[in-house]
C-alpha cells in the first residue's frame, strides 16, 4: 500500500539493528557486570540513538501517509501516542502495550539531553539497555504486520 514508506521504515529499522550490532559486546558484558561511568555514558549515547531511530520511523510514517507529524512542546510523545491509534489514513502502527515501552525509551531520551552524564544512574537506565534488542524485535514485528495489512 504505502511501498516507498515501506523501504524507508526498512532501512531505518536496519539501521537500528546496526547500531545493537555495533555496541553488542558492551551490550553483552553489562548482562553480567555494572558498567563503569564511561560504559554508562556510551549506553546512554546508544538509548538516545535507539529511540530517536525509532522516532525517524514514526515520523515517516506520519509525514509520507498522514501528512501530519505534530509539532510543539510535546510532539514527541503525542507522535508516539498517535502511533498506537488508528486515524482516517491508516491503521494503528503500534500496539498500546508497545507504547508503553517505547515511553521509558522517550523519557530517558529526554533526561538524557538535559541532564550531566555524571547524573546516569544505571538502576535506571539498566532495564532499558538490557531489553534493547527484545523491543526492536517487537518493533519490526509489528511493523511488518502493519505494512502487510496496511
Amino acid at each position: 500500500m504505502w511501498p516507498k514508506t515501506e523501504k524507508r521504515v526498512n532501512l531505518e529499522l536496519a539501521m537500528l539493528r546496526e547500531l545493537l550490532d555495533t555496541y553488542r559486546p558492551l551490550l553483552h558484558k553489562v548482562q553480567s557486570a555494572e558498567p563503569d561511568y564511561t560504559e554508562m555514558a556510551a549506553l546512554s549515547a546508544v538509548l538516545h540513538s535507539f529511540y530517536t531511530g525509532i522516532e525517524n520511523i514514526f515520523k515517516r510514517i506520519a509525514t509520507e501517509i498522514e501528512d501530519s507529524p505534530p509539532s510543539g512542546e510535546s510532539s514527541h510523545a503525542i507522535m508516539l501516542g498517535r502511533m498506537a491509534r488508528p486515524t482516517d489514513a491508516r491503521s494503528a502502527v503500534i500496539s498500546d502495550d508497545l507504547r508503553l515501552r517505547l515511553r521509558y525509551y522517550l523519557d530517558f531520551r529526554h533526561m538524557f539531553r538535559h541532564a550531566y552524564a555524571t547524573d546516569l544512574k544505571w538502576r535506571k537506565m539498566s532495564d532499558l539497555v538490557l531489553h534493547c534488542e527484545e523491543t526492536l524485535d517487537w518493533l519490526e514485528k509489528e511493523v511488518e504486520a502493519f505494512f502487510l495489512t496496511g
